[in-house]
């Protein structure tokens, strides 16, 4: 299965929306369903016993440091945990993802997990570019779906993808209200950018 998409980022530019897109924090917080994305170190994490933290500061409010010391980096596997509905199926989707690629302005990730009786393997993308009111965010994704999830097919799951990317990119824009064009927005930013 395929999906794939853009959205516009008014008033955003594309370096604004990349340190957003960074922070697994302002993925999480985004994305409908997420409970946790966190770096793991090995194959033995336990998704049920992983207590996520609550409450985490996101830009503007987040000391930048921390912010550049939790995004994305390439090559580190994080495990993700989200629970989304599917047609009449909720399923727990319980997932690995590695950072393929990460160079400002493209992200690339692989990896797979397990839902509901189903398995799948995905490669997803994203490309930033600067447009004359802001930026827009390119994405894609790759799956091969098996199990019950897969005998939903395409009908099912592309309205519920486009409704949760859809979501996510509006609840991204909501976070990036608060970069305002302050000295000191304009100083946090210029400062994330080095150290990301």
């Amino acid at each position: 299965m395929e999906f794939s998409g853009e959205f516009e980022l008014d008033g955003v530019s594309p370096e604004d929306a990349w340190i957003v897109l960074s922070d697994p924090i302002a993925v999480r917080d985004s994305l409908k369903g997420c409970r946790y994305i966190t770096p793991i170190d090995d194959d033995d994490f336990n998704f049920d016993d992983y207590e996520a933290e609550e409450d985490v500061q996101t830009l503007p409010d987040a000391d930048p440091d921390v912010v550049a010391e939790r995004a994305f980096n390439e090559g580190v596997v994080y495990a993700a945990l989200m629970q989304v509905g599917v047609g009449s199926v909720k399923p727990r989707f319980e997932t690995r993802v590695t950072i393929a690629e990460r160079a400002f302005p493209r992200m690339v990730a692989t990896g797979g997990g397990d839902a509901s009786n189903s398995s799948f393997e995905m490669e997803s993308w994203m490309d930033i570019e600067e447009t004359e009111s802001g930026s827009i965010v390119k994405w894609g994704t790759e799956a091969d779906v098996s199990g019950r999830i897969a005998q939903l097919g395409g009908r099912v799951m592309n309205p519920v993808a486009d409704k949760i990317v859809s979501n996510f990119f509006k609840n991204i824009q909501k976070q990036m209200t608060g970069f305002e064009e302050s000295e000191e927005s304009k100083s946090m930013r210029d400062r994330l950018s080095g150290l990301l």
